[in-house]
């Protein structure tokens, strides 16, 4: 803001107080995304890979505007245990080091996924050796970091488009009962975080969506251990946010669990990204139980699909439209302030 060049008039100062007097419940817009959000109870992350965090300009931004990181890949299976029981965590206590210096949470990203799985995983042919070795993986890896995680994404997207259990080599060879047994095995490595499933197009109504819900419904009614649900949030001209997608949220919520959108991108520019962007938010901060948001990435330039422009800010690290909608967003729930 410019400085003024001169001394404010008397009579406008008076009319400043007396509108100040006037509406004492009023407070401060917050001018970042985590004050913002912090400002209604929520987190607002990001997703980080470690290898950017030498680059100035990324991490002068990432400290600015983010309270939360989600390593990028480097907690995935095929990075942090490439060779059965000899565990490699460099690359994740970096980013969970510097996350810790900074008072920022950590979101563990993931426990058990059909993706990105070494090669001695997929040629694991038995079921109860291949039940070992996940059981074994998530003590491993959710134990290394106990403690020092918010919540894990235990499972990733075990459930195709259709609603049916995708064709993992998890349930090819385990059968239903391997994401349980993820979540059983999450709970003795670690406690004390939050425990969640994560999926992708399950932001509205759905088979998919559908198929989720009644999996939390079972896990809650029977006790296995879930604590929350993720919901990932990518949002394309093929895949618009819902107009449901609030009334969705608070469905899973009223099971008993917290919800988060955990990799929110939209792709386009303009006001009509902000526009998606900012429908989607409002959807989170109707439920108080959507505790957590967070975007696919710090900015357009590192991200793996820049050139769909999916992110707040952008390459050149300047704040998008969108950027200023969630920012508006987050404010306006908050504070009553437009």
């Amino acid at each position: 803001m410019k400085k003024s060049s001169g001394a404010v008039a008397p009579l406008a100062t008076a009319l400043l107080v007396t509108a100040l007097l006037a509406a004492p419940q009023a407070h401060a817009a917050a001018y970042t995304l985590k004050d913002a959000a912090a400002a209604t109870g929520r987190v607002f992350g990001a997703v980080v890979p470690a290898g950017l965090l030498g680059v100035a300009d990324y991490t002068k931004t990432l400290d600015q505007e983010f309270g939360q990181v989600t390593p990028e890949n480097e907690m995935k299976w095929n990075v942090v245990e490439r060779v059965r029981g000899k565990f490699d965590f460099a690359a994740a206590d970096r980013l969970v080091d510097y996350a810790e210096s900074r008072g920022m949470a950590v979101r563990g990203s993931v426990l058990a996924w059909h993706s990105q799985l070494p090669g001695w995983v997929v040629n694991i042919s038995s079921g109860a050796r291949l039940l070992t070795a996940l059981r074994e993986h998530i003590a491993g890896v959710a134990g290394h970091f106990r403690g020092r995680v918010d919540y894990w994404d235990v499972v990733n997207e075990a459930f195709g488009d259709s609603g049916a259990r995708r064709n993992s080599v998890f349930q090819e060879r385990i059968g239903d009962g391997w994401v349980e047994e993820a979540f059983l095995a999450a709970e003795a490595a670690d406690p004390t975080a939050k425990l969640c499933y994560n999926d992708y197009y399950t932001d509205g109504f759905g088979p998919k969506s559908d198929a989720v819900y009644d999996l939390v419904r079972d896990f809650v009614a029977r006790g296995v251990p879930i604590d929350c649900v993720g919901f990932q949030g990518y949002f394309n001209s093929d895949h618009r946010v819902p107009a449901d997608m609030a009334a969705n949220l608070r469905r899973f919520a009223d099971l008993g669990v917290d919800v988060h959108l955990t990799e929110l991108n939209v792709t386009g520019s303009g006001e009509k990204q902000a526009k998606a962007y900012a429908v989607a938010v409002s959807a989170c901060l109707a439920v108080p139980r959507c505790t957590v948001i967070a975007v696919g990435g710090v900015t357009d330039k590192y991200y793996w699909n820049a050139a769909k422009t999916p992110l707040l800010i952008d390459a050149d690290y300047s704040r998008k439209p969108a950027y200023f909608s969630v920012l508006d967003a987050l404010n306006e729930a908050a504070t009553g302030w437009r």
